[in-house]
């Protein structure tokens, strides 16, 4: 039969073991969280697009309203020519287009906004 202190040993050690075993946990977590955040941050503007743009804007076009597509020439008629303007429109949205501030950073909107005059010079190609 087991002690009463043998068995008091055995639960501290249990107890221990347990606590270690949670901090490496929450450790792990939080280098886990850290990771997809430094990933997020570090995605090109193509991706940033892919992902969020090109449900709509698929090579340049517009899906929704054909004249509205991010064409040069379109984006010159609508004043869509400057990534102040782009990134001001994909942040505040118009129209049906949504905003994006609350999915995107600000530094992530300057990226996909100046990819996307980039792409219209060379024609979505």
């Amino acid at each position: 039969m087991i002690s009463l202190i043998n068995l008091k040993k055995n639960l501290i050690v249990a107890l221990l073991i347990l606590t270690l075993a949670f901090v490496e946990i929450a450790t792990n977590s939080q280098i886990a969280i850290a990771d997809t955040a430094t990933t997020s941050a570090t995605a090109t503007a193509a991706e940033i697009f892919s992902t969020n743009c090109a449900g709509c804007h698929i090579n340049g076009g517009n899906i929704i309203r054909r004249g509205k597509n991010l064409q040069q020439k379109a984006l010159k008629k609508y004043g869509m020519d400057s990534i102040a303007n782009i990134s001001n429109l994909v942040t505040n949205g118009k129209g049906i287009m949504p905003a994006y501030k609350a999915r995107l950073s600000e530094q992530q909107i300057i990226e996909v906004s100046a990819y996307v005059l980039s792409q219209a010079e060379t024609d979505w190609k």
